[in-house]
């Protein structure tokens, strides 16, 4: 019979204290294998092998391409790499981003509720925002488990809170107990029967892909959503399974309503950044004309010119007042190792 032996874990701003909390106390002899996902820096170089092999005895590393499964080791998604499973291996991808991060939690949570089912224990950690929620419904909906950090005890409580609120957790405890929970639920048994489950998100790409073969083909497809995709401009699908809503483009970039809502806060920023430089530029250029008009000794046009320059860096403190007053009403969590 086999076991629960397969242990994937997400976590996010606040994450890194809450890992070490975890792994210090597992034994050495642990009979499960430990994968997780941590959101970093894409360029930063990560420490965080180095920090959880210190942290306790279980070896802590990044994998590489089809390495094999071993129990008793930790392996850590490279920083802008996702981490998924396939049957006694591990596969690296630098897919489309999956709510704004690559690596995503959900990319290792959804493989590995395909590929082992019953056998897996899902962590939900510290961080911000909602990602993991999808894919650890993924894993309960397999016959898996689900465990979540207390979010009062979570340095930030939207991962851990977001998961609670869509998905029927098994166990919500502070890192301390959850450490003393997963060496218990490595040795329970599970059947090797197939889990009959009608969650639809596992297919979600091949349900966009369908709808774009049908679109091309003239055939009428399912509804697209009116939203576009923040990282490729392209029409988002939106894909339900119960409460759970996600979007997808044809590319492969996923989002929750949540992270989506982030994504366009981003595309906002950009946007009237943009247009301030555009307008001190606009009031640069009519400031020259102003004086080449003034040199020519033609007033009425110089003060036109100066008339535009003085409306066009009106135009630009009112943005700059706008990304200010956005700024200031919204905290940004960063990971730090």
């Amino acid at each position: 019979m086999p076991y629960r032996d397969i242990v994937v874990i997400g976590a996010s701003a606040g994450g890194v204290e809450a890992l070490t909390q975890l792994v210090a106390p597992l034994p050495i002899d642990l009979p499960a294998t430990l994968l997780l996902v941590v959101h970093l820096s894409a360029t930063a170089y990560s420490a965080l092998p180095q920090i959880l092999s210190r942290a306790g005895p279980l070896p802590a590393l990044h994998p590489q391409d089809q390495q094999p499964l071993q129990p008793g080791q930790i392996y850590i998604a490279p920083p802008n790499v996702h981490l998924f499973l396939r049957s006694g291996r591990i596969g690296l991808s630098r897919g489309p981003r999956e709510n704004g991060f690559r690596p995503a939690v959900d990319v290792l949570f959804y493989s590995a509720a395909q590929v082992y089912t019953q056998r897996v224990i899902g962590i939900i950690l510290s961080g911000a925002l909602d990602d993991g929620t999808a894919g650890l419904a993924m894993i309960k909906a397999h016959g898996g488990v689900a465990l979540v950090q207390d979010p009062l005890e979570a340095a930030f409580g939207g991962m851990p809170g977001s998961a609670i609120a869509n998905v029927q957790v098994d166990h919500i405890l502070k890192v301390r107990d959850l450490a003393s929970c997963l060496e218990k639920l490595v040795h329970e048994t599970v059947t090797e029967e197939p889990v009959m489950s009608n969650f639809k998100l596992e297919s979600e790409a091949e349900i966009v892909a369908q709808d774009k073969a049908n679109l091309e083909a003239g055939q009428r497809p399912g509804q697209p959503s009116p939203l576009t995709c923040p990282g490729c401009g392209g029409v988002l699908w939106e894909l339900r399974d119960g409460d759970i809503v996600r979007f997808r483009c044809h590319v492969g970039h996923a989002y929750s309503i949540e992270s989506l809502q982030d994504e366009q806060r981003n595309s906002v920023e950009v946007a009237l950044w943009s247009a301030v430089r555009a307008l001190e530029e606009k009031a640069a250029l009519s400031r020259r004309m102003m004086v080449k008009f003034r040199a020519q000794n033609s007033p009425i046009s110089a003060l036109h010119f100066q008339e535009r320059a003085q409306q066009a860096e009106n135009q630009a403190e009112l943005v700059r007042q706008v990304l200010a007053a956005q700024q200031n009403g919204r905290s940004q969590p960063v990971m730090q190792e």
